[in-house]
C-alpha cells in the first residue's frame, strides 16, 4: 500500500510509534523514525527494520533541517506522523491541579505538532502530494479527570482541520486518529508518568478490563489495529479522507 513512499514517524521509538513504523515498512515504505534518545531509537530501528535519526521535535530549526535531509536522502517526503509524548498528567480533579500540569500538554503538544506539520507541508506542497497524520485520545469530546489532555486534544483537532483546508488544494491530505487506552501499549511505567502511580502488571490488566467494558465493542484497540488504520490513511486507498478525525476508540464515545 505504501510502495515507493517515504515516511517519517516522530516519536517512533515508543510502542505505538514503532508499531506504525513497522506497518509502514511492511507496506513498502522507506521509513525514518525520529526521537531524542538514541539508545531506544537504535533498538527500535533494528527490531523494525527502518532508519533512525536523533531529533528533538520541539526544536524548529532541527525539524526543518531533518525534513530537508530526508528529502535529500530519499528524494521526497510522503508521510509525516507525529506521536511525540506531550507530558499529559491525569487522574486529578481540575480544582486540585497545578497550572503547570494543566498547561504542559497543551503548550508542548501543539507546538510540537505545529513544527512537524509545517516542516512536512513545506516539502509536500511543492511536490503536489503527501499525508500528514496525527493522533490523540479524542478527549476534546468530553472526558473528566483527564487534566489538560482535553484542551490539548481540542487544540490539535483544530490545527489538523486548518492545515487540511489550507494545503488541500495542493494535493496534501491532513487528518488524525482518535484512540485511547491502546491495550498493549499500557505499562506501569507509562501510567506512572501520566499520574497513575503504584500500578503493577495486574493493576494494568484490571485497567484494560475496565476500558474494555466502557467500549461499544467491549474490546480495546491494539497497536496493530491503529497501525493498520494509519497505513490505510497514509495510502492512496484513503485518498478521499482529509480534514477530519477517525474515531478508533472502539466506541468509547460516538461521533
Amino acid at each position: 500500500m505504501l510502495k515507493n513512499k517515504v515516511a517519517v514517524v516522530y516519536g517512533g521509538a515508543g510502542s505505538l510509534g514503532s508499531g506504525v513504523a513497522r506497518a509502514y515498512a511492511e507496506a513498502g515504505a522507506r521509513v525514518f523514525i525520529a526521537g531524542r534518545t538514541e539508545a531506544t531509537l537504535k533498538k527500535a530501528a533494528a527490531e523494525v527494520g527502518v532508519e533512525y535519526d536523533v531529533l528533538d521535535a520541539q526544536d524548529e530549526q532541527a525539524v526543518e533541517a531533518h525534513a530537508a535531509s530526508v528529502v535529500e536522502r530519499a528524494g521526497r517526503l510522503d508521510v509525516s506522523v507525529n506521536l511525540v509524548p506531550r507530558g499529559d498528567f491525569q487522574g486529578v480533579p481540575l480544582m486540585d491541579m497545578t497550572l503547570e500540569d494543566y498547561t504542559r500538554p497543551v503548550v508542548r503538544g501543539i507546538a510540537c505538532q505545529f513544527i512537524t506539520a509545517r516542516a512536512a507541508a513545506r516539502r509536500m506542497v511543492p511536490q503536489g502530494s503527501g499525508v500528514i497524520l496525527s493522533l490523540n485520545s479524542g478527549s476534546a469530546n468530553g472526558s473528566p479527570m483527564m487534566g489538560g489532555t482535553a484542551a490539548a486534544d481540542g487544540a490539535l483537532d483544530a490545527l489538523i482541520r486548518q492545515f487540511a483546508q489550507e494545503i488541500g488544494p495542493a494535493g496534501v491530505r491532513v487528518c488524525g486518529i482518535w484512540t485511547a487506552g491502546v491495550a498493549d501499549s499500557l505499562t506501569p511505567e507509562k501510567l506512572a508518568a501520566a499520574g497513575a502511580t503504584g500500578m503493577d502488571d495486574a493493576a494494568v490488566q484490571g485497567l484494560v478490563g475496565h476500558l474494555d467494558s466502557m467500549r461499544m465493542t467491549k474490546r480495546s484497540p491494539r497497536i496493530a489495529d491503529i497501525a493498520a488504520l494509519a497505513t490505510f490513511l497514509a495510502s492512496d486507498a484513503g485518498i478521499s479522507v482529509t480534514g477530519t478525525w477517525v474515531n478508533a476508540t472502539a466506541g468509547m464515545f460516538p461521533s
